[in-house]
């Protein structure tokens, strides 16, 4: 399997933090918004977990949750988290398949796609979206963000993130440049710098990102017979698509 994240992975929990400080309650509000109709909420591309711990702390304390992630540098993260926390040990089963592949239970309460719908092309989302929406239980939902941009268009560098842990500051720095009529190719370096800024290690990776904006989204939910509004801090360009009906 072509890992992206195998050489970034110590790095993405750190700075994903901000965002997740963004991105939770957007979340929680949705899945708090939730019918009585009991099923399994599925994560996919969950990283670290950050989002499974949003979800298990939005929903009832016996409401199941299937994480799914591919990589294995950020499963070991996620399998740690959802393991030390007994909140959600019994409650998180992950998976190492991906989003196309894993075998879905009958009933979904929610699908969970979080910082990851760009890596899947429109075909594969369309594939998503066609195995998914059949198990969603009554009043069921997709949550999706769009990173952006949400068109084609190079991005000049800028650092994204930067956070300390003792004497080291570790830095994610991001550009993009348009590699077709959908995709940009995403370069991206994180960097460890000592307490006199100097670099301590260096990383590098490029990855290619399927790019959607939110008229794009609703057409393409609206096929599968889902409905779509956004939700949360308009920052965070997190939407809830619903299925009124079975």
């Amino acid at each position: 399997m072509n890992d992206p994240y195998v050489q970034s992975a110590e790095y993405m929990d750190l700075l994903i933090a901000d965002a997740w400080g963004l991105f939770a309650p957007g979340l929680s509000e949705a899945l708090r918004g939730l019918g009585g109709e009991t099923g399994v909420t599925v994560d996919v591309g969950a990283g670290t977990g950050r989002g499974v711990a949003v979800i298990c702390a939005s929903l009832p304390d016996d409401s199941p949750v299937l994480a799914v992630e591919p990589s294995p540098a950020l499963r070991a993260v996620l399998l740690a988290r959802a393991h030390e926390d007994e909140r959600l040990r019994s409650r998180v089963t992950v998976s190492s398949a991906d989003a196309l592949g894993v075998p879905l239970p009958d009933r979904v309460r929610a699908l969970v796609a979080m910082n990851m719908i760009g890596h899947l092309s429109p075909g594969d989302r369309h594939e998503l979206w066609r195995r998914i929406v059949p198990r969603l239980v009554r009043g069921g939902c997709v949550v999706v963000n769009l990173a952006p941009p949400t068109r084609p268009a190079g991005v000049p560098r800028s650092r994204m993130a930067s956070r300390s842990v003792g004497d080291l500051t570790y830095e994610g720095w991001a550009s993009a440049e348009v590699v077709g009529e959908q995709q940009i190719r995403w370069h991206l370096t994180y960097l460890t710098r000592s307490s006199e800024g100097s670099t301590v290690s260096e990383v590098a990776v490029d990855y290619d990102w399927w790019v959607m904006n939110e008229a794009e989204l609703r057409d393409e939910l609206a096929e599968h017979g889902l409905t779509t509004r956004q939700i949360g801090h308009p920052d965070a360009s997190l939407y809830v698509a619903t299925r009124l009906q079975n």
